[in-house]
């Protein structure tokens, strides 16, 4: 207490000392009036002194305010306490500051695709579970114990989203907001899935608490009493990542949900799953996803993960639409051929379809949502794709890309059944 009185002492006559030093700058009346004279006759010259002088003094007004400020911390007496809440002026100034700040820095920002795509909905609501319902809540709990304690308090979102466009949404779930908890995007280089959480954030208003739940985690409910893969290997045999996290993007049966928003897992390299679960957690392939639950793992429970994928059974694909048929012919020639002209290799050495003896750390790709794969590639050719040691190659592969090639070949290797399965003649 002593002490705080004693910088509080200091403070106050710091202030007063600086007030003095401004005080005796100004002229006297005597002078004061000798001046007026001589501006009088001078005319716009002492215009001009009579602005410099001003300038002065406000550069020296803001010089002790600025010390008064510095003072004031110093003295220990301003309140950090998150208990004590906001000043209501303070609340205001900082809302006001965040829109107007927000409202600048995302003119003209649009949405590259449609946010109402089912995928990018599906993709944002794992997000969303993953990494903020703990401090914004859900439709079953509104407002999570904890987070009720910050200052200031973290917003139940589907309350505060309509006051928000899009690209505005987009700017804080990439960027965050400072002095409120409010992360940044763990990736950044990942605007798909800022977008994707935008898509779900859009559609959050609408949801009650078995939507939000069917969003999170699909057939699998809560209780984990609708999985038909877990019934038939036994609990004892589903590594415990599965059913805490894994199974809300990827599936218990490693199908990642039937729509295209995450990547199917199911009889994958193990090699391949381990090597991407060690990029995740070295942040060595980006993902403000699937880092955070990586970095979670230790080794054995990676093993463990990448052993139990890969054992269970593929489904075989969709049937192909019609108009996709020319798509897929051509995405099948790029595959088996490359573009010599391009200098593109074929992708059937390293990633099949065949009998070739191939890499293990090399993913397989038959029956692979297309949507996921043409992501890939554009990561690759943004040079945002990282992994494993050999990602350099994909990177001058998908730089001679065109978007429609991407396409055609993620479709090509879509409409494949299994990695085995012989290019047709």
């Amino acid at each position: 207490m002593r002490q705080s009185l004693k910088i509080a002492l200091l403070t106050a006559a710091g202030v007063v000392a600086a007030m003095r030093g401004l005080l005796s700058h100004e002229q006297s009346p005597a002078h004061a009036s000798a001046s007026q004279e001589r501006h009088e006759r001078s005319g716009g010259a002492g215009r001009k002194r009579w602005l410099w002088t001003l300038a002065k003094h406000f550069a020296l007004f803001l010089v002790v305010m600025a010390i008064g400020g510095f003072l004031v911390a110093a003295s220990g007496v301003i309140p950090i306490k998150a208990s004590s809440g906001h000043w209501a002026i303070t609340r205001w100034f900082l809302q006001f500051s965040k829109g107007r700040s927000v409202a600048t820095h995302t003119w003209g920002l649009e949405a590259p695709t449609s946010l109402d795509e089912p995928r990018l909905v599906l993709k944002g609501a794992g997000a969303y579970e993953t990494n903020c319902r703990a401090c914004h809540g859900n439709p079953s709990l509104r407002n999570p114990r904890v987070a009720q304690a910050m200052t200031p308090q973290p917003p139940y979102l589907p309350q505060t989203i309509p006051q928000w466009e899009s690209g505005e949404l987009f700017y804080i779930v990439k960027h965050g907001i400072k002095f409120t908890g409010m992360p940044a995007w763990l990736a950044q280089q990942r605007d798909d899935e800022v977008w994707a959480m935008v898509a779900f954030l859009r559609k959050f208003p609408e949801l009650d608490a078995e939507g939000y739940r069917r969003l999170v985690s699909g057939e699998a409910n809560l209780n984990r009493e609708v999985a038909p893969i877990q019934g038939l290997l036994g609990p004892e045999t589903m590594p415990r990542a599965i059913t805490v996290s894994c199974a809300r993007c990827h599936g218990m049966d490693g199908l990642g949900r039937g729509i295209g928003a995450f990547p199917k897992l199911a009889g994958q390299s193990p090699a391949y799953l381990y090597a991407s679960l060690q990029a995740f957690a070295r942040k060595e392939r980006h993902s403000g996803v699937m880092e955070p639950n990586a970095v979670g793992l230790n080794d054995e429970e990676m093993r463990e993960l990448a052993l139990y994928y890969s054992s269970l059974p593929k489904l075989p694909p969709s049937t192909p639409s019609p108009e996709s048929s020319l798509a897929i012919e051509r995405g099948a020639a790029i595959a088996q051929q490359g573009i010599p002209t391009q200098r593109v290799p074929s992708c059937v050495a390293c990633h099949g379809p065949g009998d070739i003896p191939r890499n293990p750390v090399y993913p397989e790709l038959a029956g692979q949502y297309s949507d996921y794969l043409a992501l890939q590639l554009e990561l690759f050719k943004q040079l945002q794709r990282g992994g494993t040691a050999y990602t350099h190659l994909m990177h001058s592969v998908a730089a001679h890309l065109t978007p429609e090639q991407m396409r055609d070949v993620a479709l090509y290797y879509e409409s494949l059944t299994s990695a085995r399965e012989r290019p047709a003649q």
